[in-house]
């Protein structure tokens, strides 16, 4: 059933899918590595969304990029200042579980299929995901779900449950720092398969230890978007 669904989910299209603005070129969205292990960021305060986005426009203006890009499966320190995701209560949850496209506030997000909205939400608390909208897809006999973070608030506005979308439409805006919860401005876009009783949220950053689950649950977005 999993492999089915990761198949019919590469067949959508045979190009990439632009989720953000389409007179954004597919080639300027270059990646990112926003990981641990990166060289670049040793001594740097990556949780600090200023110093963040000044990284991230140094790696776009070496790349000749508008959009950058990347993250899944991303073990990170960016969250290293959030105590919801390093409480010594629990484990540590730095591995994040969906695509960050890095991008100026205020620009336009896209369905990249037809869905219906789920459920959305204002999660403001730190570390979350600010204005969230999350949609449910049928393909087949499969149902999933895309969940769209960091949005402006009124990506929100005249929303209701059941609402459609069409594939290309537009279902919000990038949010600037001090609406999405303080990080520099970006879409986290992430495909989940159950979303286990959430409205509006979702787990986008899991502990090691939870990384089989989440693995499974939810699948690589680019086997939708194919941006490598």
């Amino acid at each position: 059933m999993m492999n089915r669904l990761l198949n019919d989910l590469h067949s959508i299209s045979k190009n990439a899918i632009p989720i953000l603005d389409t007179i954004i070129p597919i080639h300027t969205y270059v990646p990112l590595d926003l990981s641990k292990d990166n060289g670049e960021l040793i001594g740097i305060n990556i949780t600090d969304f200023s110093i963040c986005q000044n990284y991230i426009d140094t790696v776009l203006k070496r790349k000749q990029g508008i959009v950058a890009y990347g993250g899944y499966l991303e073990e990170r320190n960016l969250y290293n200042d959030t105590e919801s995701f390093t409480a010594t209560s629990s484990p540590i949850r730095n591995i994040h579980l969906g695509i960050d496209f890095w991008c100026a506030a205020g620009t336009i997000v896209n369905v990249p299929l037809n869905g219906t909205v789920h459920s959305f939400d204002y999660n403001n608390v730190v570390g979350d995901y600010g204005p969230t909208i999350i949609l449910k897809h049928v393909l087949g006999t499969h149902t999933f779900y895309t969940l769209y973070g960091h949005l402006s608030l009124d990506s929100l506005d005249g929303l209701f449950v059941g609402k459609e979308f069409k594939a290309g439409e537009i279902v919000g805006r990038l949010g600037t720092p001090d609406i999405n919860v303080n990080y520099a401005p970006h879409l986290h876009f992430q495909m989940i398969r159950n979303l286990e009783g959430n409205q509006g949220d979702y787990p986008g950053v899991c502990a090691k230890a939870q990384l089989p689950f989440y693995r499974k649950n939810c699948p690589d977005p680019n086997l939708l978007l194919k941006l490598d």
